[in-house]
């Protein structure tokens, strides 16, 4: 390993989860660089053809959105447990549309 090697800043994929990261981001976009960051960012190969302050601002915005509105586990569960008593219902619903349609339909005699 080279002199530089060992002296340069290490390679780290952002985290939005990490405060550190966080904090770097925040301070590049006050100070307009990356100059006082210890560490540098990569763009992994998935976001290929996006800059790195952009891949980070979508992110921290999936990251903040989660957190916002994603609730805990307890929500999780409950929603799901919301979600399968409403298909229930929806097909409940369509059985009954369905006996309605067969009395409207006019009766031989």
């Amino acid at each position: 390993m080279s002199r530089l090697e060992y002296l340069q800043r290490p390679l780290v994929a952002f985290d939005p989860t990490n405060k550190d990261h966080r904090r770097y981001y925040a301070e590049f976009l006050q100070y307009g660089g990356w100059g006082k960051c210890p560490v540098r960012f990569i763009v992994p190969e998935d976001n290929v053809g996006v800059d790195l302050p952009a891949m980070i601002k979508n992110r921290l915005v999936d990251y903040y959105v989660s957190r916002e509105f994603g609730g805990t586990e307890l929500s999780r569960s409950r929603a799901e447990e919301m979600s399968k008593s409403a298909d229930e219902m929806y097909r409940a619903a369509g059985k009954l549309r369905k006996e309605a349609e067969l009395l409207k339909r006019p009766r031989r005699v």
